[in-house]
């Protein structure tokens, strides 16, 4: 399984509307340069930058979060180590790498 969720070129499924004045974070998602705010959520940062959070493991259906509160298990990403994340409740850090596919997965 290989990621189609590259970042789009004219931003993702959300709009930033206001609070754009904190400082801004720099992470890359499935190799692409990605930025946000600090303090956002990485499902914040990630659907800032792309249409989606991950393809879902059962289809060809992309996912971008369900129910926000970490209970669903619909926004697990993962970290360039291998490790896995939950989105809607991690904030992003500046230089963090993420992955849409888990590891063995990897280009």
């Amino acid at each position: 399984m290989t990621s189609e969720l590259q970042p789009d070129a004219l931003g993702g499924r959300i709009v930033r509307l206001a609070e754009k004045g904190r400082p801004q974070v720099r992470f890359r998602l499935d190799g692409a340069d990605c930025k946000a705010l600090a303090g956002d959520t990485v499902l914040t940062a990630v659907l800032v930058s792309a249409s989606a959070v991950r393809q879902s493991e059962f289809g060809r259906e992309k996912r971008a979060g369900f129910c926000l509160m970490g209970a669903c298990q619909d926004c697990w990403l993962w970290l360039e180590d291998g490790g896995r994340l939950r989105a809607c409740s991690t904030l992003v850090a500046d230089g963090m790498q993420l992955r849409t596919v888990p590891p063995g997965t990897w280009p």
